[in-house]
């Protein structure tokens, strides 16, 4: 089985981030979001990877290489622009070949992994498998109709009224049966290839389109709200470790993880915390459900519940939760200031009234 990972959006929900990378490679818990991706897919057996790029092609592929050091091979393919999940298939069709595939939304963390659902694919091997996951408003997302067996009845995009509580989420599994349905549908009302339009061809010409439920965490990091949950959820599952320096006035407690080149100086850290490499927390006390990325620098600095992206510094600054501090972005004070909540896009420079 190959994988289809979808990773040209261009995340207009995330800026100002979004204005200066891709909303895929907004790090969580140390790590971009896709890198989460492509470990969820080698996990489940595959590795034999495409993956669909707009105009930031290059700045993914800065990352992610041709997938050697994360146990996969990586095909680029290109997308002028975005039309449509369905569209994905449709240039990717030489890269797909006959083979079955699952399609995987680049923005989209299952954290629990989807091991189980790929396996139930392989052993039946449905024209067509979709993940569905319960959700308390279904208006907002693609809702399925689902039988007692597992077998999609219909498919609605956003409905006013669903007739399911089935929310429609980012991991497909198709044979290549699905080659006929993308050529035969035309574009929606908004322009694009509809992934529901080309289901819901397969269900009504009795195709076996089937629906498993995933009932682990979920989210699509669209929203810099959710990008603070998934990380807070991932870092709950830390393991600790300790690859830089922690000097003897330092207190760590809890799952902290000191990344190489790292150096912790008269602070305290209460976990579960992660300090990227080289990064320097020097008089500082940072709390609960915090990732600090590379080459950071805190200096007299209080922070929690917050993303810091490489290169970021807070100096003399407090209060700091629930925030996202941009790549080589510096949040400072003349003398020490509290500020609360912070969203600094990337290279920008912050100065806190005392």
């Amino acid at each position: 089985m190959k994988a289809l990972v979808l990773a040209g959006g261009l995340g207009s929900r995330l800026r100002p981030f979004s204005h200066s990378m891709p909303k895929q490679l907004i790090p969580i818990a140390g790590r971009p979001v896709l890198c989460h991706v492509v470990g969820s897919l080698r996990d489940m057996g595959v590795v034999d990877i495409g993956v669909v790029v707009g105009d930031r092609g290059d700045e993914i592929a800065s990352v992610l290489g041709d997938g050697g050091p994360l146990g996969v091979r990586i095909t680029y393919i290109r997308q002028d622009e975005p039309r449509g999940l369905a569209h994905c298939i449709v240039i990717a069709r030489e890269f797909l070949g006959e083979d079955d595939f699952v399609m995987y939304l680049g923005d989209n963390m299952l954290t629990d992994g989807v091991q189980d659902i790929a396996d139930a694919f392989r052993a039946r091997r449905p024209a067509a498998q979709i993940v569905v996951h319960k959700v308390p408003d279904p208006r907002e997302f693609g809702v399925a109709e689902v039988g007692e067996d597992g077998q999609v009845l219909a498919l609605t995009e956003k409905p006013a009224r669903p007739r399911s509580d089935l929310a429609v989420i980012g991991v497909y599994f198709f044979t290549a049966s699905v080659h006929e349905a993308v050529a035969a549908i035309r574009p929606s009302a908004r322009g694009e290839l509809e992934i529901t339009d080309a289901l819901q061809w397969m269900v009504d010409r009795g195709a076996d389109v089937r629906a498993r439920i995933y009932s682990g965490f979920w989210k699509d990091t669209g929203r810099i709200e959710d990008v603070l949950e998934c990380n807070r959820e991932l870092l709950d599952r830390l393991a600790p470790s300790l690859c830089g320096e922690v000097d003897g006035e330092s207190e760590l407690e809890g799952s902290v993880a000191v990344g190489e080149g790292a150096r912790v100086i008269r602070s305290r850290i209460t976990g579960p915390v992660v300090i990227g490499p080289g990064a320097v927390v020097r008089d500082s006390v940072v709390g609960p459900h915090t990732a600090i990325g590379g080459d950071c620098v805190l200096d007299t600095a209080e922070v929690q519940d917050s993303i810091l992206l490489d290169g970021a510094a807070l100096r003399r600054v407090g209060g700091v939760r629930a925030s996202v501090i941009g790549r080589d972005a510096t949040v400072s004070s003349t003398v020490f200031a509290r500020c609360g909540k912070l969203v600094v896009g990337d290279h920008s420079s912050v100065e806190v009234a005392a």
